[in-house]
């Protein structure tokens, strides 16, 4: 028979789950962590962006995997003080000034502890004169039971790039 103390301990943890907002809750799923993302960059105009992903240690340890958030960090760590680290765009939004109008998020392969997720994105102005270029895809790995990212790939006018890659060429 339940206690009174499991019954509500256990009717609340309900509640929360259903009260909470999507981005509160811990995502099981790498697609809902790509969606969320892509919801706080569309918020309002669209142009405020993805920076919030990597603007600082913090930010990095909550979305990047061990892997690329120490990968990053030597990578910063070569910068001269005063000049723009290796990665000086917005990877989330592939650009330099950010406009999101719409996003969609597709699962293009997911097992038990990888997958790759892709967000085609929309903007409120031209689209990019290689369709490829509204691409961003999120390499994610599983680190003690969250999806992370391991590497966001894209391209510009149709050449692709990688953010490992990116941060490997300037450890070079």
């Amino acid at each position: 028979m339940l206690s009174r103390r499991a019954l509500i301990l256990s009717g609340a943890a309900v509640l929360m789950a259903v009260v909470l907002p999507p981005e509160a809750q811990a995502a099981d799923d790498p697609a809902d962590v790509v969606t969320a993302i892509y919801t706080r960059a569309a918020k309002g105009n669209g142009d405020s962006g993805g920076n919030f992903v990597i603007e600082n240690k913090a930010a990095k340890a909550k979305y990047l995997s061990k892997g690329l958030n120490a990968l990053w960090a030597r990578a910063d760590a070569r910068t001269k003080k005063g000049d723009v680290g290796p990665v000086d765009f917005d990877p989330v939004t592939n650009s330099q000034d950010p406009d999101v109008k719409s996003f969609k998020v597709t699962a293009e392969k997911q097992e038990a502890e990888k997958a790759t997720i892709a967000a085609t994105l929309e903007s409120h102005g031209s689209p990019p004169a290689k369709a490829t270029d509204k691409t961003i895809r999120y390499d994610f790995v599983r680190e003690n039971s969250q999806w992370r990212i391991d590497d966001f790939r894209g391209a510009v006018d149709g050449k692709p790039w990688s953010i490992r890659a990116i941060l490997t060429g300037a450890l070079r």
